[in-house]
């Protein structure tokens, strides 16, 4: 059987049809990657995941990457990514939430190094007080003022209706403003402001 010359492959026969799409996926995810982890990371971290933001966007891309062909078009890829994280992060909660109801002495959190360096004070107080909203309210509003996402993107993402959208966002938003009014003694109004300013 003599070697095959890579001249005589033909772009026709399936095995190099599914190469060539393998080598598009890859360099697909690295441009993702390259784009995409910091602000994935600052994302998780806002939705919760203090101690462990960079395990869940890898996780994230490693689903991403499993599930690739599945995708309805490659340009879909950063949606499923903020859908993947809000997912995994939603679980890392619900996971503590169930380990710390059988702990009776529970140790305060400690943010990692990285979440740590990239808040600066005001935005650590406007983070804690969005972890104190309960899981979904908490997700519409970094959907929304931070990532500046339609509610149809923010619906799409969180896996509810845009009607659903609207009341998280309409009650995050009370229950937010509350709670930096309490925090800075004057009762005023937290807004989108602080939001908006974490992410630029």
């Amino acid at each position: 059987m003599r070697d095959t010359d890579p001249a005589d492959t033909d772009p026709a026969d399936p095995a190099t049809c599914v190469d060539l799409r393998d080598v598009e996926r890859e360099a697909a995810m690295i441009r993702l990657f390259d784009g995409q982890h910091a602000r994935l990371v600052r994302l998780a971290v806002l939705l919760g995941a203090d101690q462990d933001a960079e395990d869940v966007v890898a996780e994230a891309f490693c689903v991403l990457h499993s599930h690739w062909y599945g995708l309805r078009a490659p340009q879909a890829a950063a949606a499923y990514l903020r859908s993947v994280v809000c997912n995994l992060v939603r679980m890392r909660i619900r996971r503590l939430q169930v380990s710390r109801r059988h702990v009776d002495v529970r140790p305060d959190p400690v943010a990692s190094a990285e979440s740590t360096a990239m808040l600066h004070e005001d935005r650590r107080q406007v983070v804690d007080a969005l972890v104190g909203l309960p899981t979904r309210q908490r997700e519409a509003l970094v959907l929304r003022y931070w990532l500046d996402l339609r509610e149809r993107e923010i619906a799409d993402a969180m896996g509810i209706s845009t009607g659903a959208v609207k009341s998280h966002i309409s009650r995050g938003m009370h229950a937010l403003s509350r709670a930096m009014g309490t925090r800075s003694g004057n009762g005023g109004s937290a807004g989108g402001g602080p939001l908006c300013r974490y992410s630029r």
